[in-house]
């Protein structure tokens, strides 16, 4: 249910090359969260760097939600950049996953494709 990546590379350098391999796959960043100065500023201390993007395609969520608007529930994507055991993870839920959880057939090439791309973005985020 997880694509999960390890790399090298720091929290700071994956997250980098995630905003350029993002934009080269034509999706956006709508949202950044950074969970530890998110909690910091309500008081709690979290010591791991974690951030989440939430990327989208405009083109192909739009196709979805022309299908069912409920769907967007589900968008955008996000990917998350966090610490564990040393290494620095780039993790996302697989989209077909996600959506094959609503029974809707005719919505799986378009969610096909954009997994294939977070795949593609993932994998080039990690890379080098």
């Amino acid at each position: 249910m997880l694509i999960t990546y390890s790399t090298g590379k720091s929290v700071s350098e994956a997250s980098t090359a995630l905003e350029a391999a993002v934009a080269a796959h034509q999706f956006g960043i709508l949202h950044l969260y950074n969970i530890r100065e998110t909690m910091a500023k309500k008081g709690v201390e979290f010591g791991r760097e974690c951030l989440i993007f939430e990327v989208c395609h405009s083109q192909k969520a739009a196709k979805l939600l022309a299908q069912n608007i409920a769907l967007s529930t589900l968008l955008p994507c996000r990917i998350s950049i966090y610490e564990e055991g040393g290494k620095t993870v780039i993790s996302s839920v697989k989209p077909t996953a996600l959506f094959g959880l609503l029974n809707e057939p005719e919505l799986a090439p378009v969610v096909r494709e954009v997994e294939e791309s977070i795949v593609a973005i993932m994998k080039e985020a990690a890379s080098g």
